[in-house]
């Protein structure tokens, strides 16, 4: 993928739907890299997500239904968002078909639309740490809980896909005690924008 300028966006691709969402979290979690996520026209490309199965340990889906993670159990499409150790929010894609309850973490992004109000939301300047980071990314983009539960087709939230070809990287996830081993992150090969590189 290129080098942006900050003054110029790239353009958008086709508006994504919630119909995207209604795969496995393993065909969507790669499809969202080169994607861009705008909230309210901010925001920028995905550049790193972790997929997270309801058979899967690490996810908060797997012990069943709570309050804090009821929209996982629903249909395909939605956002989940929740707080993480009581400090950072961060924003989550529902897949598959109503009851799988499995999503994808939006991990990192890189910033192409509204920068000056990331900028001053983070209250930092450079452009590879504003949203290298799943609290990161929510902070920038202005997530917070009430942006739980909301479709991820309609305002305020807008998904585009991405219009460039990109060199998909995978590996393990990151800050989780179980099922470590599962090579269930991808990201863009090579970005400057990521939370953490990916092995060579």
């Amino acid at each position: 993928m290129a080098p942006r300028s900050n003054a110029s966006p790239p353009r958008l691709g086709k508006r994504l739907k919630r119909g995207f969402f209604g795969r496995s979290v393993h065909e969507v979690a790669p499809d969202l890299i080169g994607a861009t996520m705008l909230v309210d026209g901010i925001g920028g490309i995905i550049v790193e997500v972790e997929a997270y199965h309801h058979t899967d340990p690490a996810a908060h889906s797997y012990n069943g239904p709570t309050p804090r993670n009821q929209v996982m159990f629903g249909p395909p499409g939605y956002a989940y968002v929740y707080r993480s150790y009581g400090i950072h929010w961060c924003v989550n894609f529902v897949c598959e078909e109503e009851g799988s309850a499995s999503a994808v973490l939006i991990r990192a992004i890189e910033p192409t639309h509204g920068i000056a109000t990331m900028r001053r939301r983070r209250h930092l300047q450079d452009l590879h740490a504003l949203c290298s980071g799943p609290g990161k990314l929510t902070e920038a983009l202005g997530i917070t809980i009430a942006h739980n539960t909301l479709p991820l087709d309609r305002p305020p939230i807008a998904l585009h896909a991405r219009t460039e070809d990109v060199e998909v990287a995978t590996g393990i996830r990151i800050g989780i005690t179980k099922a470590v081993e599962l090579p269930w992150r991808y990201g863009i090969r090579g970005s400057k924008f990521l939370s953490k590189p990916f092995p060579k």
